[in-house]
């Protein structure tokens, strides 16, 4: 549990690590460009061996084929040419690319850089995200392979050049470092429960501004181990408006995996306040709406619940309402959520008491959990 809360194998790292990577190169390229003649650019991106000689290498022979460009040696470019293929032109004011750290560090979210002497007035106004804030971290989630993920990490936008055209990793030349630096963060960390059951952690896209799920690689591996008869658990994360739907439309599309059933979490106490209960303060005690028992309140939000019954059944799947029972639920609020779940067309809906009983007080809910599917196959929870 402490390495699980910790770096576990460091893949947050190597994010961090290649998506700084990418911020550096990109200020570099900028200050380059505005102090560099076109030939002086060529020169340093085509420096000459020792025998005098120079060569594009393969990450250039990419932003040539963009460019239309067939040639295949530097001394050949035109001067349009080498224009066109060694700058970039970025313009400062489009550059989305931000730095990232694994610490919640509020007095970074906004920052000036290139206030050095050296960067000869080369300012500009960006900021820091957490670390599975990054794409990258999002490539991961959704890469199959490491020829996929090199594919994908090259084909990263970081903003545009002053025509308007977008500039990607592969036009820094960094497509290939970025996948050096996480060859190894594609590895999923085998882990498991307490009571012993096999857990793939893998990646961790920021569900905000990504689609939030665990990763493909991690459920395929899942999958061929669970074999015929077995099942997967998969997390979609964040209700059906946005873990389901980006479930679907986004990961499942890349992955052709089809899930057969999914699970809705829900609490008395989270349906009290979609119906109308008092505010929770961070510090304070709840409210005696949360503690006592207010069936009205519970059924209100209710409609809550049913509208991510319906929104999770448009894709054509089972669903299963796992209720989180606190001691403070009464039987009546229990039975309101269940009447309301079945009402909305879901499988069924059971009462979970694993937190307090592990494994066993979640039988009910794996076992309408498996047959609520008709082949073995990807399941998900959110």
């Amino acid at each position: 549990m402490d390495e699980f809360n910790l770096h576990l194998t460091g893949d947050i790292h190597a994010i961090t690590a290649a998506n700084n990577l990418l911020a550096a190169a990109i200020d570099t390229r900028v200050f380059h460009e505005s102090t560099q003649s076109d030939k002086a650019l060529l020169n340093r991106l085509c420096p000459p061996n020792k025998e005098g000689k120079r060569s594009f290498s393969d990450i250039m022979f990419r932003r040539l084929k963009k460019l239309g460009i067939s040639k295949t040696k530097p001394e050949e470019l035109s001067p349009q040419e080498v224009n066109k293929f060694a700058r970039l032109d970025i313009d400062p004011a489009s550059i989305t690319w931000r730095r990232v750290m694994d610490v919640n560090d509020r007095f970074l979210r906004k920052i000036t850089v290139g206030q050095g002497p050296e960067e000869k007035g080369m300012v500009r106004e960006t900021g820091f995200d957490i670390s599975v804030a990054s794409e990258i971290m999002a490539v991961l989630a959704l890469t199959t392979s490491l020829a996929d993920m090199r594919e994908r990490l090259g084909k990263m936008v970081i903003g545009n050049s002053k025509a308007g055209d977008p500039v990607t990793a592969d036009d820094l030349g960094v497509g290939g470092a970025l996948t050096v630096l996480m060859k190894d963060a594609i590895n999923p960390t085998l882990m498991q429960t307490l009571e012993g059951t096999p857990v793939l952690v893998h990646a961790g896209p920021f569900a905000n501004i990504a689609h939030g799920n665990s990763s493909i690689v991690a459920d395929k591996i899942a999958l061929k181990l669970a074999g015929p008869g077995g099942f997967v658990v998969t997390e979609a994360g964040f209700g059906s408006d946005i873990g389901t739907e980006k479930f679907m439309n986004i990961k499942c599309r890349y992955s052709s995996l089809t899930p057969q059933c999914a699970v809705i979490v829900a609490t008395i106490r989270a349906l009290k306040m979609h119906g109308g209960g008092p505010e929770v303060v961070a510090g304070k005690p709840l409210d005696r709406a949360y503690t006592t028992e207010n069936v009205s309140l519970v059924e209100a939000g209710c409609v809550n619940l049913a509208r991510h019954i319906s929104n999770t059944k448009a894709y054509g799947v089972n669903v299963v309402v796992a209720v989180n029972m606190f001691a403070t639920d009464s039987e009546a609020e229990l039975n309101a959520v269940r009447n309301a779940a079945l009402a909305a067309g879901a499988y069924d809906a059971v009462v979970c008491t694993h937190h307090a009983h592990g494994g066993k007080g979640a039988v009910s809910y794996f076992f309408l959990f498996v047959h609520s599917y008709i082949e073995p196959a990807l399941l998900f929870f959110l």
